[in-house]
Formats: structure tokens, C-alpha cells, sequence
């Protein structure tokens, strides 16, 4: 009897510091952070924009406690660009690495076929989604926080032009856009506007990546009088584009660019000719919200860098919501988080969202001008950080 009166609180003991150690273990265990990123091919340098603002709000989560309690782990794998990479790297990452969260992929022709795959699985998918295509095909796992809508994509350039006098608006427009999901998405917006504001559409090409040549484009909107350009491409062939114009002397009063203009890349590759052009955006470092302003003090804490990147922004906004999912839970739990960012608004740097059934906020944009090689906002009125301009300048 004395034995097993001494054995008992010592066996009950026991099994405490078990059960402790246990929590302590798991609280300890990263959370493992995993998906895909084009670091190679076409789309790498806005890729790896992104993966440096992965790791930075990494960094930055975990310098404060990590989630939960436990330190955050990244892994991110090169799926070039490919949709067939993409997936094939999704299933990966949950099946075999087996990742307590998804890591929102880039650009939308790989976020798109990804989707499917958070769905499968019952993953939170946060990244800029596959446009207006992707979010409409009855997903519940995903959303776009911000989205990069192609749709909505030059819907504040052409507001912009829209504030000018109808007689300094341009008349004849030549559309060239590359062939794929994102290019194609820019369309419906472009169709829009330049039959709201009268402007003819005389040219309506679609090219395939990689371009080999800019000049035929440019030289036959030249030829046939196109004040105004707009280019639906990305980094490489945007480039090319700008000089093509130049070489050829082709001047139109206002010039749209894709994606390709968003990135530091773009002024460090053209300097003063890539002035003047514009874009649109869901993000920008001047926005004038509680969240974004810490951001841009961190990073000159911490990086020394006086400005935020366009892509660094969305990656920090998809983690904040993706991460917001989380703490509102208080667990990994994907339906839970799901279900908690359905019904609760989240402040990211880019705004403070709520999301409708298929995943988005409600629609809207920022055109953007590169202006002295800086990224400005432009429109609307009352986030502008400088005042656009036009018409665009002839080459010097």
C-alpha cells in the first residue's frame, strides 16, 4: 500500500511533465510556410520581388513571437513560370512536405491552376489569384488580398484620361497584348473605356512570349497615326517596346504598359525612357494607412531602404491576411480560417479588405505613372502622390 500511495503522485508527475513537454515541443515545431514562385524564366524579376517580401515579413513575424506562439519556416520552390510546375509543386508542398500553410503563387497563370489544388485539399490559398476567371469557378479556399485583376488593371489610367477635355484625349489606339490568361485579361477594361471615351481602337494584336521583335509592332501603330499605346505585356517585352518607340521615334500622347513597369528593373533597364509610362496597381509604398506606414519604417529599419517595391507590398498584404486567418482562429485549421476571413475585415498594407463569396474585396485600382524613375500614384484624386503626366514627352 505504501508503494503505490509513493508510485501515484509520482506517476501523476510524471505523465504532467510528458503532457508538458509535449506542448512545449509543439509550440516549439516551426510552422511550415511552402509553395511556388517563377524565380527562373520570363516572370523571374517580379518573382523575386516577392520572395523578398516573403522573407522579410518572415522575419518580421517571427522577430515578434513567430504565429501562435511557434517561429515560421519558408520554403519556396522555382516552378519557372509553368502551370504545369506550379501544380505539380503544390501538390508537393502538401502532400510530401506537408505544409501547415500555402504560399500564394505568381503570376496569375500559375496562381490560377493552383486554385484547384488549395480546393483539393481544403488549403487557405491568399495570392493575386488568375483573374476575373479564376474567382468565379465556385472556390471557397481562395482570395485575393489584394487580387491582381487584369480586369480592373487599367481601369484608373483610363479614369485618368478620362478627367482631360474630350479634344485632348487620344483618338486611335493600338492594342497589342500578349497571349496568355493575364494579357487576355486586360481586354475588357481596354474595351470599356475606349469606347466610353470615343477612342478607336485601330490595332488589336495579340503576340506570344517570348517576343522576338518589338519594331514591326511599333512601327505599324506609328504608320497608322496611334496616340495612344498600350502595351499588355510583361518585364522583357515591355522593355523591348519602349525601345523600339524610341529607336523609331514613335511619340503617342499617352502609353500603357502591363506589369512590366512596376518593378525597380524597369527604370534601372531604360532610365529616363521609361518615364511617362503608365500602369496600374493595387498597391503602392504612399499609401496613407496605419499598416503601410509601419511597413515602410520597418524596412528602412531594417533593410536601410528609403521605398517599398509594388510586388514587396502584395507579398507582405497576402501574408498579413493569410497570417490574420490564423491568429483569428487561434490555429492552423484551413476551413476555420477560411470561415473566419469571410466574415471579418483584415488591414493589410495595401487597405483594409473584406471578402465576398468567391474571394475578393470589392473592385478597385490605382493607375501609377513612372515619373523621374519613381513609381507615382496618379489617380484618383485622394491618393495621389504626384500629378500625372501629359501629354507624354517626345524621347530625348
Amino acid at each position: 500500500m505504501k508503494r503505490k500511495i509513493f508510485w501515484l503522485p509520482l506517476s501523476f508527475a510524471l505523465s504532467l511533465i510528458f503532457v508538458f513537454g509535449q506542448q512545449v515541443e509543439a509550440q516549439q515545431k516551426p510552422i511550415l510556410l511552402g509553395g511556388s514562385l517563377p524565380l527562373t524564366g520570363v516572370w523571374a524579376e517580379t518573382a523575386k520581388v516577392i520572395q523578398k517580401g516573403y522573407e522579410f515579413w518572415v522575419e518580421e513575424t517571427n522577430s515578434k513571437g513567430g504565429l501562435l506562439g511557434r517561429p515560421i519556416k519558408l520554403v519556396i520552390y522555382d516552378d519557372e513560370g509553368k502551370p504545369d510546375s506550379a501544380v505539380k509543386l503544390a501538390e508537393k508542398v502538401i502532400t510530401v512536405d506537408k505544409v501547415d500553410l500555402l504560399l500564394g503563387g505568381y503570376p496569375g497563370t500559375a496562381a490560377r491552376p493552383v486554385m484547384p489544388v488549395a480546393e483539393k485539399y481544403k488549403m487557405v490559398y491568399v495570392s493575386m489569384g488568375g483573374h476575373m476567371a479564376s474567382f468565379t469557378q465556385g472556390y471557397t479556399y481562395s482570395f485575393g488580398a489584394p487580387p491582381l485583376m487584369g480586369e480592373w488593371w487599367f481601369l484608373g489610367g483610363f479614369q485618368w484620361l478620362e478627367t482631360f477635355p474630350a479634344d485632348q484625349r487620344p483618338k486611335r489606339a493600338a492594342v497589342y497584348i500578349m497571349n496568355n490568361p493575364v494579357g487576355t485579361a486586360l481586354l475588357p477594361s481596354i474595351d470599356e473605356y475606349t469606347k466610353k471615351l470615343g477612342i478607336q481602337v485601330v490595332i488589336n494584336e495579340k503576340y506570344n512570349l517570348p517576343l522576338p521583335s518589338a519594331e514591326p509592332l511599333v512601327m505599324k501603330a506609328k504608320q497608322m497615326n496611334c496616340d495612344l499605346f498600350v502595351s499588355g505585356g510583361v518585364f522583357p517585352d515591355g522593355v523591348m517596346t519602349v525601345k523600339a518607340a524610341k529607336a523609331l521615334r514613335y511619340n503617342p500622347k499617352a502609353y500603357f504598359q502591363g506589369v512590366g513597369s512596376a518593378i525597380p528593373a524597369w527604370t534601372k533597364e531604360l532610365g529616363e525612357d521609361g518615364n511617362a509610362i503608365v500602369s496600374g496597381t493595387s498597391y503602392h509604398e504612399k499609401l496613407n494607412n496605419p499598416s503601410n506606414k509601419m511597413l515602410i519604417r520597418r524596412v528602412k529599419e531594417k533593410l536601410n531602404l528609403d521605398s517599398v517595391d509594388t510586388y514587396f507590398g502584395f507579398a507582405v498584404a497576402w501574408l498579413q491576411t493569410l497570417f490574420a486567418g490564423v491568429e483569428g482562429t487561434k490555429g492552423l485549421d484551413q476551413t476555420k480560417i477560411r470561415d473566419w476571413l469571410k466574415t471579418n475585415r483584415v488591414e493589410t498594407v495595401a487597405g483594409t479588405f473584406t471578402f465576398d463569396e468567391k474571394g475578393l474585396p470589392p473592385p478597385f485600382t490605382y493607375a501609377t505613372q513612372v515619373i523621374d524613375g519613381k513609381i507615382e500614384l496618379i489617380y484618383p484624386p485622394e491618393v495621389r502622390s504626384h500629378k500625372g503626366i501629359y501629354p507624354k514627352p517626345a524621347w530625348k
